[in-house]
């Protein structure tokens, strides 16, 4: 049922026999439930990081569990239920536009080859359970649309431009905002723009 945690997580969050060795799945899951907790706002890039490190070195599930003891129950059943595949590969030739909005689940890598068809990603409320996500870009023409918000850096260094430009205005974030997701767009774009920028809204401003 939606809004259920899952045995995992009951296992970590209230845990009867701390000293049970933790696997390396039970490390992800838990690293997975800060990155999108940070990503939410609950954690600072100091306790993110502290958290991190912890969670990766912890020996037994008794250390796992105070690194989200004081999470929401929303935070750790959306993590749970958030399972990102590792490629997503996206073709389209001269048709309706690309788009990834509200939550979606962020992959490790996505492969984008499009002809004339408007692309937009949409960060602001995806869900991001690792901190890089590659975009391998084949694209000729219309408009790429990263839609950040603080914490997501982009990186488009890689790309190879063509009759096109990058426009690059992200969200802006204070020193203290985690870094929760890198971005890496590498390939060739052909005519048309990439444009970073933040959502209209106030909401991250």
């Amino acid at each position: 049922m939606p809004g259920e945690i899952s045995p995992t997580w009951k296992r970590l969050g209230a845990v009867s026999s701390p000293e049970v060795r933790a696997s390396h799945a039970d490390r992800d899951r838990v690293v997975d439930v800060l990155r999108v907790a940070a990503g939410d706002g609950l954690l600072t890039a100091e306790e993110l990081d502290e958290r991190l490190e912890a969670a990766l070195s912890a020996r037994t599930l008794g250390d796992l569990a105070p690194l989200t003891a004081d999470l929401p129950a929303s935070a750790m059943a959306g993590a749970a239920g958030a399972e990102a595949k590792d490629l997503v590969r996206i073709e389209q030739v001269h048709s309706g536009p690309v788009e990834r909005l509200g939550r979606w689940v962020v992959p490790r890598r996505l492969h984008l080859a499009v002809t004339f068809c408007a692309v937009t990603l949409d960060f602001t409320d995806a869900v991001i359970t690792h901190d890089t996500l590659r975009i391998d870009l084949n694209m000729m023409g219309k408009t790429l649309k990263l839609i950040t918000r603080p914490g997501i850096v982009v990186d488009t260094d890689g790309l190879q431009l063509t009759h096109s430009k990058v426009k690059h205005r992200p969200a802006p974030a204070s020193s203290d905002t985690p870094v929760i997701l890198r971005v890496e767009l590498v390939g060739r774009k052909i005519h048309g723009r990439v444009v970073v920028r933040a959502p209209h809204s106030r909401r991250w401003r």
